[in-house]
């Protein structure tokens, strides 16, 4: 195995000295659950274990979700940040029929595919286990081997409006603003419910180079906004065992990849916008696995959003010379969620082709 990376050295060691002064202090590990999905032989669970002061408080009974909506909507993101992860602990993870036993990863990650858990198509309750913590509930989303439809959707600048430069949006959304201060991208709730509601047990996926932290502040502010509930696959900040930082990029197409692997029988439209490199990744990807990518959606930045996220006018990464080979493959492009519904509906056959509409094929 090759050298860890200096960078991850560094971290790694800081993570312990502050996971060993919090556990003399009395801070235990507190599981926080997150989304996942499957299919009917495989289940892929989602959570991170983190040091807390009270790993073992709940909240009381007659606190309403209202109530704690409203509370959130005042966070300031840096609070997803607070807490330590709780590194290499022993975890139990029982899915449907099936118990695996697995440990966490250098950020505290739990990512585990459990195989042979029986389980029917739906949400589907998980249980997770750590030495010293409440057992969580997690749940995946288990989908039919008869679906054949599915969405893959981008975060910034595609369900969520940034106008920023790219390289402050994570550091602005994670740390500085309010939960209840993000603002939706217009129509783009809209545009999934309605395209999940003509293709029942359809599953939507919503992949970002976010970090995990930030998965329970995201998923809040989708429900709250009305957009379908979804697996988040999302990245981490900071050193790796090969450099300083992790690549958006090929986190992108890692994830585009593995979900076309264990859920072969879904065609995806892909989902995002013109801001940054979604165009060439969904377009290389779809020059590479056509027969699994139904559509791609564009969401198209007005000047000044293409100005603010990387200081020129003009959309700045285009489909390239994958475009050429994607004779099969629809690109819709539009300015808003109103106005790519319209054009997917053209491009899936759902609406005839009226003449002021283009698709571009």
């Amino acid at each position: 195995m090759a050298k860890p990376h200096a960078a991850a050295i560094v971290e790694d060691r800081w993570n312990r000295a502050k996971a060993g002064l919090l556990t003399r202090r009395g801070w235990g590990a507190q599981v926080v659950p997150y989304p996942g999905y499957g299919s009917a032989t495989q289940a892929r669970v989602l959570a991170r274990l983190l040091l807390s002061k009270r790993p073992d408080a709940t909240e009381p009974d007659e606190v309403s979700e209202l109530v704690r909506s409203r509370a959130f909507s005042g966070r300031r993101g840096w609070r997803s940040f607070v807490s330590a992860p709780a590194v290499n602990v022993p975890v139990s993870v029982t899915v449907g029929e099936r118990t695996v036993h697995t440990r966490t990863d250098r950020s505290g990650l739990l990512d585990v595919t459990v195989t042979d858990h029986g389980m029917p198509p739906g949400w589907q309750p998980v249980r997770i286990t750590a030495p010293g913590t409440q057992e969580a509930e997690a749940h995946v989303r288990i989908v039919a081997d008869d679906v054949t439809f599915g969405i893959v959707s981008d975060i910034d600048d595609t369900v969520i409006r940034t106008m920023l430069p790219r390289p402050m949006i994570a550091a602005w959304n994670t740390f500085l603003v309010n939960e209840g201060g993000r603002t939706a991208v217009p129509g783009m709730a809209t545009m999934y419910r309605e395209l999940l509601e003509e293709h029942p047990g359809a599953p939507i996926v919503y992949v970002s180079t976010g970090a995990w932290n930030v998965v329970p502040p995201l998923t809040r502010f989708l429900r709250d906004k009305g957009f379908p509930a979804g697996p988040l696959l999302m990245t981490d900040w900071g050193p790796t065992n090969t450099g300083w930082f992790r690549s958006g990029r090929d986190h992108k197409r890692a994830c585009l990849h593995r979900l076309a692997r264990e859920l072969p029988s879904i065609e995806w439209v892909l989902v995002g916008d013109d801001g940054q490199h979604d165009p060439a990744i969904y377009g290389e990807f779809a020059e590479q696995r056509p027969e699994r990518v139904r559509a791609i959606a564009i969401r198209r930045l007005s000047a000044t959003e293409q100005l603010l996220s990387h200081f020129t006018p003009l959309a700045q990464d285009e489909l390239g010379s994958a475009r050429r080979k994607l004779d099969t493959v629809p690109i819709c492009r539009a300015s808003d969620g109103y106005g790519l519904l319209r054009l997917l509906k053209v491009a899936l056959g759902r609406l005839p082709i009226p003449s002021d509409v283009v698709v571009e094929e």
